[in-house]
């Protein structure tokens, strides 16, 4: 019985009143609109923008390779960063052999703290085009930021289209009460005391 009649509060304006306008149902339907679009659209974007996310990051992975490089110079040694930096990357300049066995030399960052010095190897990563690049996120990293973003899309979703429903209520709003206005001056003058 409570049950029932919680339901038809929530109905309420669905139900045949002699007090309900039709404002009041447009209204009930934009609502319901809202919700379904942020459930359902909401879902699917946070769901799109995860799968491009997490492809746009294998495809990292797939054209990213790490290859064995020479330290030339290092500007940790440049600037005095010592052992006990907050810092765990360095830009330096390294030396590497391309595929097809040519010599380049580029700055990369790399990793500091291991007795890195002038003449050391380091791991630097290059691209498709045997370009420096930074390292690709690992798929652990990509699957959590893909869900990050995920997440954040469809927050965004549903916030703009909360404020879509917003938008449309005001305006329904401000029909009702312009309408409410129009009445009074209609209805008001025949309850106002006459004196004589």
């Amino acid at each position: 019985m409570r049950r029932t009649k919680r339901v038809r509060q929530l109905l309420w304006r669905w139900r045949s009143n002699p007090l309900r306008r039709h404002d009041d149902l447009v209204e009930a339907w934009v609502v319901l609109a809202i919700w379904l679009v942020m459930a359902i659209g909401g879902t699917l974007t946070g769901l799109l923008t995860a799968h491009a996310a997490d492809a746009s990051f294998a495809r990292l992975r797939h054209e990213r390779h790490p290859v064995r490089a020479v330290l030339v110079a290092s500007k940790a040694q440049a600037v005095g960063v010592g052992a006990d930096t907050p810092y765990d990357r360095v830009r330096a300049t390294v030396r590497w052999t391309t595929t097809d066995g040519s010599t380049r030399t580029g700055q990369a960052m790399v990793d500091y703290g291991h007795g890195h010095r002038v003449g050391s190897r380091v791991v630097v990563w290059l691209n498709s085009k045997e370009q420096l690049t930074t390292q690709p996120p690992t798929a652990s990293a990509a699957a959590a930021e893909a869900a990050c973003l995920g997440v954040a899309a469809a927050v965004a979703f549903g916030g703009l289209a909360f404020a879509a429903g917003r938008v449309a209520q005001w305006r329904l709003d401000q029909r009702r009460y312009d309408q409410w206005g129009r009445e009074w001056d209609q209805v008001g003058p025949q309850w106002r005391r006459k004196t004589t």
